[in-house]
C-alpha cells in the first residue's frame, strides 16, 4: 500500500484585450493582480496492488488534473490514451502468444464477435477502438493502468459490463486501474477500492473501506 499527497495549484492571468477590458468593466472584475486556483490542497490518497481507485465528479471540478498528479508519483504505469496502435493487422494478429490468449483480452474488453475479430484495427468505430485500447492495456498487464474519460463513449449497458470485466481483471492479475468519469453509474460494477468524487474548488470526497471523509 502506497500513500500519495496530491497538491495542485494554478496561476491565473488574463491578457487584457479589448473585449476582455469590456466584459470585466460589465462585470466590475479587475484585470491587474493573477488568481490563484487551488484544485488539490494536500489530499491524501492510499492505493494498493491490484485495487480499482474510481474517480468522478463534474466535468471541469480538476477530475484530470487528480489523474495526472496520480500518474507522476506512480511507477511503471501505463496510459490507455498513449497506446500505439496497428492500424493494418487483424485484431487477433494484434497480440503475443496465443490465438486463445487474444481471443481472452477482445473478450474481456467487449470484443466477442467472430467478424469484429477479423477486422482491422483501423476500421473500427470510435467505440470499438476504445475496447481494443484496453484490450491491448490488459495484455501487457502493466502493473497500473491509467484511463481517463472511463468508458464515455460506450452505451452504458456495455460500461457496465466493461466495468465489472475490469474489476475481474485487477483482482486476478493485481493490475491497479484508476479510471476517472463524468459517469458516476459504474460504482457498483466497478467496485472500487477508492471512490473519489472531485468537487469544485479543492474539494474532495474520499471513500475508502465504506468509509466517507471530505478534504
Amino acid at each position: 500500500m502506497s500513500t500519495y499527497r496530491l497538491s495542485r495549484k494554478f496561476s491565473s492571468a488574463v491578457e487584457p484585450t479589448e473585449r476582455v477590458v469590456e466584459v470585466a468593466s460589465m462585470f466590475g472584475l479587475g484585470l491587474d493582480d493573477s488568481r490563484d486556483v487551488t484544485v488539490l490542497d494536500d489530499l491524501e490518497v492510499r492505493i494498493g496492488p491490484g485495487q480499482v481507485v474510481y474517480i468522478t465528479g463534474q466535468s471541469g471540478s480538476g477530475k484530470s488534473v487528480l489523474l495526472k498528479e496520480l500518474k507522476e508519483r506512480i511507477d511503471e504505469w501505463l496510459d490507455l490514451d498513449d497506446l500505439q496502435i496497428e492500424t493494418a493487422k487483424p485484431l487477433v494478429d494484434c497480440f503475443a502468444g496465443e490465438l486463445s490468449e487474444a481471443l481472452y483480452y477482445l473478450s474481456l474488453a467487449g470484443l466477442n464477435d467472430a467478424f469484429v475479430f477479423l477486422r482491422k484495427a483501423g476500421e473500427l468505430s470510435d467505440g470499438q477502438m476504445y475496447r481494443f485500447r484496453l484490450a491491448q492495456a490488459m495484455a501487457r498487464k502493466s502493473r497500473c493502468v491509467f484511463i481517463d474519460e472511463f468508458c464515455a463513449k460506450l452505451d452504458r449497458i456495455t460500461a457496465r459490463i466493461i466495468a465489472a470485466n475490469v474489476r475481474k481483471f485487477a483482482d486476478k492479475f493485481k493490475t491497479t486501474f484508476v479510471v476517472a468519469t463524468a459517469h458516476d453509474d459504474l460504482y457498483e460494477d466497478l467496485r472500487p477500492d477508492v471512490y473519489i468524487e472531485k468537487l469544485f474548488g479543492n474539494r474532495c470526497q474520499i471513500e475508502k473501506d465504506k468509509g466517507t471523509t471530505e478534504q
